[in-house]
């Protein structure tokens, strides 16, 4: 019995009076702890809710994302990794023009943390105007307030200087962001209940496509680089060896 008590003692300290992040580099090489939403668009608004389990829209057969590794982006090549930090990023839909939607979203309940920190990188076809181009909206909603902290929404007819231009066979023009390292002070939120919600989108007419990768949603900055534990993952590991230690000392 010492002895379990010892190695219960030696494992880190979890914290769970406070949110954590489960997954938000998703270097668990899938999408666990995130909800993940998709259909096709015809034309009009596009409430990420709309595409989710249950929203009006919904239509799995329409996902088009993916975990990514290292590497060139298929599109703009060495200009852009698929992966900002560790050994994966997420891609929300594809350069597969087929009126596809992808959405993301991961809700962080009592969030204690002074910061939030993610990064993304956008790649979205020449295409029409603002209201029927490929398109993506990242937001980051405060559940316990209503109030969006963070929304950024481009269309390819919406280009600011963050974009930067590349063609594809010489003529097929796209637009793309190289990484964007965001940081949110919510320190005078603590306790609140945070929905983070990333939605990818084709044009309408089946022509032209755009998707965003994400990375490093976490409460501390994630540095470029090699892969590090997440602080989700952490507790995880440690509560999962707490309890194989428990079931081995009942078995003698």
């Amino acid at each position: 019995m010492r002895k379990l008590f010892v190695l219960l003692l030696a494992l880190p300290a979890v914290v769970l009076a406070g949110g954590l992040f489960v997954n938000g580099g998703f270097e668990t090489g899938n999408f666990s702890a995130w909800t993940q939403g998709a259909g096709y668009w015809s034309g009009g608004a596009q409430p990420p809710a709309d595409y989710l389990p249950g929203g009006l829209r919904h239509d799995f057969g329409y996902w088009q994302g993916a975990i990514t590794n290292p590497g060139a982006d298929p599109i703009v090549g060495l200009a852009l990794n698929q992966v900002y930090a560790g050994n994966h990023s997420a891609r929300i839909n594809n350069d597969y023009n087929d009126y596809s939607v992808g959405v993301i979203r991961q809700t962080v309940l009592n969030y204690t943390d002074p910061k939030i920190y993610f990064e993304w990188a956008a790649v979205l076809q020449e295409s029409h105007d603002i209201s029927d181009s490929d398109n993506f909206t990242l937001t980051v909603r405060d559940d316990t307030t209503g109030n969006l902290i963070y929304n950024t929404s481009y269309s390819s007819a919406n280009t600011p200087a963050i974009f930067n231009s590349v063609y594809r066979y010489g003529w097929d023009q796209w637009f793309y962001t190289n990484w964007q390292v965001e940081t949110l002070d919510v320190s005078a939120l603590s306790g609140h209940d945070f929905t983070l919600s990333l939605l990818a989108s084709d044009c309408p007419y089946g022509g032209h496509a755009g998707y965003v990768y994400l990375d490093g949603f976490a409460a501390t900055v994630v540095p470029s680089g090699p892969a590090v534990p997440e602080p989700g993952t952490i507790a995880l590991m440690v509560l999962g060896m707490g309890a194989i230690l428990i079931g081995k000392f009942r078995k003698h």
